[in-house]
Formats: C-alpha cells, structure tokens, sequence
C-alpha cells in the first residue's frame, strides 16, 4: 500500500468513499461532475499546512482508501499538538482486509512525526462496529463529545 498526499484528481473518488454508508448518503451530494463546493474545499485543505488529505493506494495505484490529519497547535499541554483524524473510509470492496489497521498505524506514525501527544477522532455513536474497531487499537471514550449544527 502506498499512502500520499491527495490531488484535485482524487476528489471524486474520496467524496464517492464518504458517501457510501448510512450516514454519508444523507449528508453528502456525490454526482459526477462534483458539486463546487467539494472542489473549493479541497483547496483550502490542500494550501492549510496544518490539514493532510491522504489517499491510500493498493498495488494497482487504486484509491482505495482515505482519512483527513488536522494537526492542532493549542496553549494547553505545554503548547502542545494534537492530532484530529476525521473521514476515515476504505473503499467497500476492500474492507475486512487490515487495511483499516494499517491506516492508523501510519497515521499514528506521521502525528508523531508532527510532534502531536495525541491522536484524537470523533465516531457517530450509530457507527457500533467503528467504534469497536477503534477501542480495538486502543482507542478510550475519555471525553464526551458535542456538536452544535448550524
């Protein structure tokens, strides 16, 4: 597996791995061509040097998978880091085979490489198998999470 950087020509195929699931569909307006929007927030993503898009590639350089580091600086922590994954997908026909596993082991390594303390991520408490696969690799419920949509 290959992990990279994602270009403009990898948007589709992200937003296509967001929207496939319950969830996903609801929220996300995946169409060919792409809405602007998603495009647009690729940008401001790909030039923030505190946001990493990363695509991950099989042997064939298919995309198969993908997952958002936002690298956080705060006072707290001695002014610390803390690394934030969010979007975490694997294509459907490549789940169950490790690949969620070492998608966090690499990103475990590169949140060091940043010099964060801490790798956190939000689940959506409808997502049970999720949230087991993320205390599997050793995850905590350490706080309680709350949103505000507006």
């Amino acid at each position: 597996m290959n992990f990279r950087k994602a270009t403009l020509e990898d948007v589709l195929v992200i937003v296509q791995m967001i929207a496939n699931d319950k969830l996903g569909e609801k929220r996300e307006n995946y169409q060919n061509p792409l809405p602007k929007e998603y495009l647009e927030a690729f940008e401001n993503i790909n030039i923030d040097p505190n946001q990493e898009l990363i695509v991950i590639e099989d042997h064939n350089l298919e995309v198969i998978g993908t997952m958002q580091l936002t690298f956080i600086q705060y006072l707290t922590y001695q002014g610390g880091i803390r690394t934030q994954i969010e979007a975490v997908r694997i294509r459907e026909d490549q789940r169950g085979k490790g690949i969620g596993q070492k998608m966090f082991e690499w990103a475990i390594d590169r949140a060091k490489q940043k010099g964060a303390h801490v790798l956190q991520l939000t689940t959506d408490k409808k997502r049970p198998d999720a949230i087991k696969f993320y205390e599997k690799l050793g995850f905590k419920a350490s706080h309680e999470g709350m949103k505000l949509h507006f």
